[in-house]
């Protein structure tokens, strides 16, 4: 079952149009703070579905759950694909929500419950992280794949729709999953019991001291990161200009083409890293000796360190410290994941897909509220740009004060507890 949970993670991330979404949203006439909205309505979409949906995957089956996922997603990508009008990016983006709600917390439980049944409990940081170490693989192909494809057709709808194609190849996979990890399925289940179910989950996480911690990091780090991540893209494509200015060449290319080349090599060695942090993730916890927690506050002042370098990277306008900052992000977090899904499977049963989906959903609403923000601040920075400040330096002092914050108190509760 490892490879087919690896294969899954793979597949998922054949998302051909991700390291260009933000890209290709500005192309359809957005602004930064309509960008923004349209994450934050994504997140409140999911928010709105993801706890009935985790119930659902613990009360009728895990993988009924997983299929209606993608079935959910072959949707959007068709919509996205034929979105010539920005209205219908609303439409796709929802349907879109209605796969991430169905799809977050459910797989992972599988793997959780199927460690449990295998008598590996013990290794889950070391198992999700080998798994997640696929799907970073996967991005990363995602982005030779992709970026070929774009500068090929030079069409950002294009690749919405080469997306499809995996997606449905996952289809099948998760069809013929084992029938154990559907879990303990019941007959006869209606709505009063799935709102029993999620509220019993949620007033659970809320009545325990050690979940709420776990929650407020999860929203603190995960939050500011997918708030964050995406407008990477734009930097690159600025960046590309400034390249391709002062070197000269690529007449023949298109402003697409051009930024490309550069989002490509970048976003390669992104993933890649990524693959690479949370595959070793596990070796981060040993070297502390097992202790978690421990491993946890090393990453909050890793977190801390790297946006204080954002932060440096935009006051001084230079654009290879803000794009590494960037990158070290992506690999603090892709540490931070497994070790934060095994604390938290840890102080629950380990086996409620419902329980992480609380999780999931707290991170969301973080970054419901803060990317609209982010999307406002570049939006009004970069309308008074003067050439020696960067745009995102309003994200960076965000991460930082946060992870600042976090670390502090991780480090003064663990002072108590000692």
């Amino acid at each position: 079952m490892l490879f087919r949970f690896s294969l899954y993670g793979f597949l998922k991330n054949q998302r051909y149009f991700e390291p260009f979404l933000v890209l290709a949203f500005l192309d359809k006439g957005l602004s930064f703070f309509a960008i923004g909205t349209l994450i934050a309505f994504r997140e409140i979409t999911t928010n709105v579905l993801e706890i009935p949906s985790g119930s659902i995957a613990d009360l009728l089956g895990r993988r009924r759950s997983m299929l209606v996922s993608f079935a959910a997603y072959l949707a959007s990508f068709l919509v996205f694909w034929l979105a010539d009008d920005a209205l219908l990016l609303w439409p796709a983006m929802a349907m879109f929500s209605v796969g991430e709600a169905f799809r977050t917390g459910t797989h992972k439980a599988m793997i959780f419950a199927w460690l449990a049944r295998e008598g590996r409990a013990n290794e889950k940081t070391k198992v999700y992280g080998h798994t997640r170490s696929w799907s970073k693989l996967g991005s990363a192909a995602s982005i030779v794949v992709g970026a070929g494809l774009l500068f090929w057709l030079d069409d950002y709808s294009a690749v919405f729709l080469l997306s499809a194609i995996p997606a449905a190849v996952n289809l099948v996979n998760l069809a013929t999953y084992p029938a154990y990890l559907d879990g303990e399925r019941q007959r006869g289940v209606g709505l009063r019991e799935v709102f029993r179910h999620s509220t019993a989950a949620i007033t659970d996480s809320l009545r325990k001291p050690a979940l709420r911690r776990l929650l407020s990091e999860s929203m603190a780090f995960e939050g500011v990161f997918h708030a964050a991540k995406d407008f990477l893209q734009p930097l690159l494509a600025a960046c590309s200009v400034v390249l391709f200015a002062h070197y000269g060449g690529g007449e023949e290319w298109s402003a697409v083409q051009r930024s490309t080349l550069l989002i490509a090599p970048i976003y390669l060695v992104l993933h890649l890293l990524s693959a690479f942090a949370s595959r070793h993730a596990h070796r981060v916890v040993t070297a502390v000796g097992g202790d978690e927690s421990r491993a946890a506050r090393i990453l909050w002042a890793s977190a801390t360190a790297v946006f204080a370098t954002m932060l440096i990277g935009e006051l001084t306008a230079t654009f290879a410290v803000t794009i590494t900052a960037f990158v070290l992000l992506h690999v603090v977090q892709n540490v931070w994941r497994p070790i934060l899904l095994s604390r938290l499977d840890t102080a629950t049963d380990g086996s409620s897909a419902v329980t992480l989906s609380v999780e999931s959903q707290a991170r969301r609403t973080a970054t419901m509220l803060l990317a609209p923000l982010f999307g406002f601040a570049i939006d009004t920075t970069q309308a008074n740009a003067d050439g020696q400040v960067g745009n995102y330096w309003p994200i960076a002092v965000v991460g930082a004060v946060l992870a600042m914050l976090m670390w502090l108190r991780s480090h003064l509760a663990h002072k108590r507890v000692a």
